[in-house]
This record gives C-alpha cells, structure tokens and sequence, in this order.
C-alpha cells in the first residue's frame, strides 16, 4: 500500500485518498467511505458516468500530481476501487 503526504505530518494511504476523490467528484455524501478495493465501479455505481470519469481523472491528477493520458484510461482502470488504486499507485511509481 502506497502512503502519500498530504500537508504537515500527515499521511494518507492511496485508497484513502481515491475514496476521497470517488467521493467528492461522483457527490456520494460519504459513501465511499465505506468501500473497499473490492467495490465495482463501472457498472455497480450510477453516479460513474463519461461525465464523472473526467471529473476523477482531473482529481487523480491534481491530488497526487500525476499525468493521466487518454491511452492510460480503460474499463478496467475503474472496474473497482483496488483497480483505480493500483493505476494510480502505477502512475506514482512513473513520476
């Protein structure tokens, strides 16, 4: 599990920081709070739309100060939590 700095002293694991992100981007009002890297996205989650993947992306990006390009994303970069995780653990290790 990768563990990033989010100001101060703090450290969030990835998966906390792309509930986070899940979170806030799709409006879930905390409910992904509960999900695990086993949660289906893409088809499971309404709110995850062509719309809302932009808008994970542009999170993803700005969060952890990555560089996501069109042929980086796929079905199965957001067929679950752990997937999305391991993308963006795999773009961190890039940089």
């Amino acid at each position: 599990m990768c563990f990033t700095h989010v100001g101060g002293n703090a450290f969030m694991s990835s998966l906390d920081q792309v509930r986070e992100i899940l979170d806030s981007a799709l409006s879930l009002n905390g409910r992904a709070r509960s999900f695990d890297r086993d949660t289906v996205l893409l088809g499971d989650l309404p709110e995850l739309d062509s719309m809302a993947v932009v808008s994970v992306i542009t999170e993803l990006e700005q969060r952890f100060g990555i560089m996501v390009e069109d042929d980086d994303v796929s079905a199965e970069t957001f067929e679950t939590v752990g997937s999305l995780c391991d993308f963006v653990e795999s773009k961190l290790e890039e940089a």
